[in-house]
């Protein structure tokens, strides 16, 4: 299902243990397998996850600009992403991890709810590589501070790497990297030290990186050997991405 796209594996694990699924009329634990000829009901509603298993894996990058929200809908009304991505017919766009409303740049969506898991999952530390605006000087020692780690409200946390980039007025550009993808997580590192943020833009997913050229609200789709790189990055082995749809672009 979650190869499908039908949900994140996360989302179908909370499906399972709310009593959502059911699979043959019987309702489904964690662990159950589903084979062909398998009657399948999610909220009494029968999803049809035969067709699911033949859909190629989609990933795009999405330039997402300050504004937008990576939800499905918004209960205020504002602006969401995937309502600038290209339709899918019989699965749905997952995204790997969130950006939060004031945060831009790299946002990956796939069709493949377990490449999406395993991209997410935090015991595979994937790195997130950001650039940051940031107000005043910063002294060398809270760089090593925050290099060393700090204690957040939820735990401590740290940059794996600080590069200074640009500036010489009162604001400074510098690229961080985390492996973590806790709420708002840069922004709070830089806030420990009273500094703000005035700008942040994500740069990296791990081995993608957000091409120069793609402006907001656009898109562009990874090609049979991204995917395939992609894929090996994530630990497994890639299907057969000669069936993958052509790279389109917006």
């Amino acid at each position: 299902m979650a190869r499908g796209g039908i949900g994140s594996r996360r989302e179908i694990e909370r499906w399972i243990s709310e009593g959502r699924l059911k699979l043959n009329g019987v309702t489904v634990t964690l662990g159950a397998h589903i084979k062909s000829g398998d009657y399948l009901l999610l909220n009494d509603r029968v999803v049809h996850w035969e067709k699911f298993t033949k859909q190629p894996t989609r990933v795009l990058i999405y330039h997402k600009p300050v504004g937008e929200v990576v939800t499905r809908r918004d209960p205020e009304g504002r602006p969401v992403i995937f309502t600038q991505l290209p339709t899918l017919v019989g699965s749905k766009w997952i995204a790997v991890g969130r950006l939060d409303i004031n945060t831009s740049g790299l946002l990956l969506v796939t069709n493949n709810g377990e490449l999406a898991n395993r991209l997410m999952h935090p015991s595979t530390q994937v790195e997130r590589e950001y650039a940051v605006r940031v107000l005043g000087e910063v002294p060398d020692a809270v760089i090593e501070k925050l290099k060393e780690g700090v204690d957040l409200e939820d735990g401590k946390a740290k940059f794996d790497d600080i590069r200074f980039y640009a500036g010489e007025g009162a604001n400074k550009w510098y690229y961080v990297t985390v492996r973590e993808g806790r709420n708002r997580l840069v922004r709070r590192l830089w806030e420990s030290q009273n500094i703000v943020v005035s700008r942040l833009i994500r740069v990296r997913y791990g081995p993608v990186v957000l091409p120069e050229r793609l402006k907001n609200h656009s898109f562009y789709e990874l090609d049979a050997k991204e995917l395939g790189l992609l894929f090996e990055f994530a630990g497994f082995t890639a299907e057969n991405l000669s069936e993958s749809a052509k790279p389109d672009k917006k």
